[in-house]
């Protein structure tokens, strides 16, 4: 998965099972990839290069596929992954994991227990130590990595519109968040849809 460039909506399906990999402080965190957001470059009015807008702050989105974007909102970081050639600036964001290593690090970090350690873009970044000095970044550095061995694969995944994009036109409401239907690490999910974690995945 690292380095390979992949059509954005298919790479960010295939994300989901994958175990990303950061290292802080020299410790280990871990995760299943359990939900995903595309954003389709110059066309996608939800995407940070609309109109091919090229500031310092996005210029990773015009790297190669595999390169880490990491953008502030409220105070909190984001973490993506470049999905298409040099120039052409597309990007898979990661809204949320199921830990796997170094839980007590990140429910530490994040003062919290349970499923609000990282059911959440900005909540995953604060749990693992991801921070602005990520962008820019290979993924498959020694830094941040999927694990090419260790995987899952979802029962079944879910596609609904992106969260927290209003005004934005059709793109509002295109389905272009997925998800491992059931995962209780999930953002926003209704406790009456949340599944024990080994429900979701296959076997």
């Amino acid at each position: 998965m690292n380095n390979i460039e992949l059509p954005t909506i298919n790479l960010a399906q295939q994300l989901l099972g994958k175990k990303i990999m950061v290292f802080q402080s020299g410790q280990l965190t871990s995760g299943y990839i359990v939900e995903t957001e595309a954003y389709l470059g110059p066309n996608d009015m939800a995407c940070h290069s609309y109109g091919w807008r090229r500031t310092p702050k996005v210029a990773s989105m015009y790297e190669p596929a595999g390169t880490i974007y990491v953008y502030s909102m409220h105070g909190h970081n984001m973490l993506n992954v470049v999905t298409r050639a040099a120039g052409m600036p597309e990007a898979v964001l990661i809204r949320a994991i199921q830990p796997v290593d170094g839980l007590d690090l990140m429910m530490e970090c994040r003062g919290v227990t349970g499923i609000d350690v990282t059911n959440g873009p900005g909540k995953l970044c604060k749990a693992m130590g991801i921070t602005r000095e990520f962008d820019g970044l290979m993924l498959g550095c020694d830094q941040i990595y999927i694990d090419k061995v260790d995987s899952k694969i979802p029962i079944t995944i879910g596609v609904s519109a992106r969260i927290g994009i209003p005004n934005k036109g059709e793109w509002t409401d295109e389905p272009l968040r997925y998800y491992v239907a059931g995962n209780p690490y999930v953002s926003r999910l209704p406790k009456r849809m949340m599944k024990e974690v080994n429900e979701t995945w296959e076997e």
